[in-house]
């Protein structure tokens, strides 16, 4: 799995549609688990994730508290890379950066950067390459 992080606008679509030509794109729906994602792979076909942040942020008002949706989080994205790499299928997700800046007054859109920082770091911990774009530059992270 590929991690490509970094704030908006920052060209990290254009860097993985040149790197993965030939790749699935999956937008998160609200409300979707990850390892149904794995219904979408096609063998060695690169797929790519996407709307982490729309995803996260719709998803915030389930029944679930932070740890335990977390918990689930990590469960499906094990399961997915199992699939992926039974598939022989390059996973890549592509994660927006917001914890940077100013701390928001709104309650809500302060639990959506705890939430949004702590999904990247999972899923950081379980890629093989992450990568950060910031004006349409590129730079590889060690994540282990």
């Amino acid at each position: 799995m590929q991690l490509f992080i970094g704030g908006a606008c920052a060209g990290k679509r254009s860097l993985v549609k040149t790197r993965f030509p030939s790749a699935v794109w999956w937008r998160l729906a609200p409300g979707q688990r990850l390892r149904e994602c794995a219904g979408v792979m096609l063998p060695s076909t690169p797929l790519i994730l996407h709307g982490v942040l729309e995803w996260l942020s719709a998803s915030m008002d389930s029944d679930a508290g932070s740890d335990g949706w977390r918990s689930q989080w990590c469960d499906d994205l094990n399961e997915l890379l199992q699939s992926a790499k039974a598939q022989q299928t390059a996973l890549v997700i592509i994660a927006s950066d917001i914890g940077r800046g100013i701390v928001p007054i709104e309650r809500h859109q302060r639990r959506l950067r705890d939430l949004n920082g702590w999904f990247s770091q999972d899923v950081a911990e379980r890629a093989e390459h992450v990568w950060y774009v910031r004006h349409g530059l590129v730079q590889g992270l060690p994540n282990k």
